[in-house]
């Protein structure tokens, strides 16, 4: 038997930016060491896993490392390839079942919207160890019940940041997003992502850190919607719109790549 993968670069309408995902759809439920290991071979941030139930799709996330509860890119890929392959009609919503609840897109012209749960950090000191990480000085630092969440003091500071990965990995978290006020339009704030924990030293574009970077941004800047940039070497645009406790994420994405499993 044979299984396609579809290889898809999300929150981009450009071949190889963005951030690439794989995407396998499934008959029935697989082996989660099967998975793992498929996620392994493909080498990328994340490879998404879908299984048809009735009222939509049972979906995980792996990277080459480890499962992971939440993922933005790899869900859009999801919801691009089902319309692609015909698996749902253009006006119907993809409904994700998943680690963090349901999770449902939808299009809008060339872009797709996702719900997500809004996941706000709270206020701590900033370890020590994420500091020296970083090799910067903070001027915030929180904490979700994923990852830590640091300002830096302008736009440029995060494109120059060159963190320590290795002490990255030490901290109790699955990673680090690092974001600063946009220095200009059309963006209003940056960011970038890094989790070493999970096997991903820099992930190009993150869907689930902006569920974190809306509701503080939001704080920040006094307004529920924005255009966010993420600075990786790729790069990639994400929408932000803040709904009371869900975070709407629109982004664009492309199929570069497709073939069978054997």
């Amino acid at each position: 038997m044979t299984i396609t993968i579809t290889q898809v670069d999300a929150f981009t309408d450009q071949p190889f930016r963005g951030n690439p995902a794989a995407v396998c759809i499934l008959p029935t439920a697989p082996d989660e060491s099967w998975m793992q290991a498929v996620a392994r071979e493909m080498n990328l941030s994340e490879t998404a896993f879908l299984v048809p139930r009735g009222d939509g799709f049972n979906l995980r996330w792996f990277t080459p490392a480890a499962e992971v509860d939440l993922c933005g890119h790899a869900t859009l890929a999801s919801a691009h390839v089902l319309w692609e392959r015909g698996y749902l009609p253009p006006d119907a919503a993809a409904r994700f079942h998943t680690k963090s609840g349901l999770l449902t897109c939808r299009k809008q012209g060339d872009w797709i919207e996702m719900d997500f749960p809004a996941e706000p950090a709270q206020p701590v000191d900033p370890p020590p160890a994420l500091v020296e990480a970083l090799g910067v000085q903070p001027v915030y630092t929180g904490q979700n019940r994923m990852d830590f969440l640091v300002e830096l003091d302008s736009e440029e500071t995060v494109r120059q940041l060159r963190p320590n990965f290795s002490r990255l990995a030490d901290l109790p978290c699955r990673g680090v997003i690092v974001t600063g006020r946009a220095a200009s339009g059309p963006y209003d704030f940056v960011s970038r992502f890094f989790a070493p924990n999970v096997g991903v030293n820099e992930d190009p574009v993150t869907g689930s850190a902006h569920c974190c970077l809306g509701p503080y941004w939001q704080t920040r800047l006094g307004k529920t919607e924005f255009l966010a940039y993420q600075a990786s070497p790729r790069g990639g645009v994400v929408r932000v719109q803040i709904h009371g406790d869900r975070v709407i994420l629109g982004g664009q994405a492309v199929t570069v790549l497709k073939g069978e499993l054997v």
